[in-house]
C-alpha cells in the first residue's frame, strides 16, 4: 500500500510577513521530515508536498492554526516514494507569475464551477441558461499535450505570464460563450479567470480545484490523457496515479 501523502494546495491571502512566515514553514515541514516546494508572496500561498501520511496531516492541521490559512483545503494523493529531493521554503513577488498588477485574487475570486457541474455542461455542451460551454486551458503548452478536456481551446502558451497577451489576440472568440478555464490545481485559472472578467467578458468561471480535484470526483470523463505535475511523478492518470506509458 503506497505509504506517501502528495499534497498541493494555494490561498490568495494578504500575507505582509513572508520572510518570518517562511522561516517557520521551513522549520515546521522540516522537522517532519517533509520535502517539495512552498512559494510565498504578499499575494499568498502555494505549496507542493509530500511525506508520510501523518507527517503531512500534521502539517497541515498546523498550518491552519494560523487564521489566513485556515480553510487551506489541500488536494491529495498517494504515491510509493516522496517524488521530490529536497525541501525547498521561497519568497516570490506573485506565487505564480501574471505581472498584472491589477489582478489582485486576495481582494475577491472570480466565480468558480466544480467539477459534477462542469462535467454536466460538457455532456451537454451548454451551460444552465443554454449558452455553449468552451473549457480554457491556460497550462503550458507541454503540459496539454499530455492531456488536457476533450475540445479545450489551448493558446500553445510557452508560460503562464504569456496568457494576457494570447487573450487579447482571442477575446472575440469567446464572446457570448460560457467559459470555463481550468490549470493542475486552480491557482493559475483562478488569476485567468480574474483577467477574463477585467477584459470585459461576462461569463467567465474558474474549474474548482483545478485537474486534480476533477480528477478526484470525476474520474477521466470528458478527458483525455493525463495531468502534468511538478514533481518526479510528471504525469498523473485520472485515479492520480503515475501515468504508465
Amino acid at each position: 500500500m503506497s505509504s506517501i501523502l502528495n499534497i498541493s494546495a494555494y490561498r490568495f491571502v494578504a500575507l505582509d510577513d513572508c520572510q518570518r512566515l517562511r522561516e517557520r514553514i521551513h522549520a515546521h515541514a522540516s522537522g517532519l521530515g517533509l520535502r517539495g516546494t512552498v512559494l510565498l508572496a504578499e499575494e499568498g500561498i502555494n505549496l507542493f508536498l509530500a511525506g508520510p501520511v501523518q507527517a503531512v496531516r500534521d502539517f497541515v492541521q498546523w498550518l491552519r492554526s494560523d487564521d489566513r490559512f485556515a480553510d487551506l483545503n489541500p488536494k491529495e494523493s498517494l504515491s510509493d516514494g516522496v517524488p521530490f529531493r529536497r525541501l525547498k521554503v521561497k519568497v516570490k513577488r506573485e506565487i505564480i507569475r501574471m505581472n498584472q498588477p491589477t489582478i489582485r485574487p486576495h481582494q475577491g475570486r472570480a466565480p468558480a464551477v466544480d467539477a459534477p457541474t462542469l462535467a454536466r455542461w460538457l455532456e451537454t455542451g451548454h451551460d444552465d441558461q443554454g449558452r455553449p460551454v468552451v473549457t480554457l486551458d491556460t497550462r503550458n503548452a507541454f503540459e496539454v499535450d499530455h492531456g488536457t478536456f476533450d475540445g479545450a481551446i489551448d493558446w500553445r502558451l510557452a508560460k503562464f505570464s504569456d496568457f494576457p497577451k494570447a487573450l487579447q489576440a482571442h477575446r472575440d472568440e469567446l464572446v457570448g460563450k460560457t467559459v470555463v478555464s481550468f490549470c493542475t490545481g486552480g491557482i493559475r485559472c483562478e488569476k485567468a479567470a480574474l483577467y477574463l472578467r477585467e477584459c470585459g467578458l461576462e461569463h467567465i468561471y474558474q474549474l474548482d480545484g483545478g485537474i486534480l480535484k476533477y480528477f478526484e470526483l470525476m474520474g477521466s470523463r470528458h478527458f483525455h490523457g493525463g495531468c502534468f505535475v511538478f514533481d518526479e511523478r510528471q504525469v498523473l492518470a485520472a485515479d492520480l496515479q503515475p501515468l504508465k506509458t
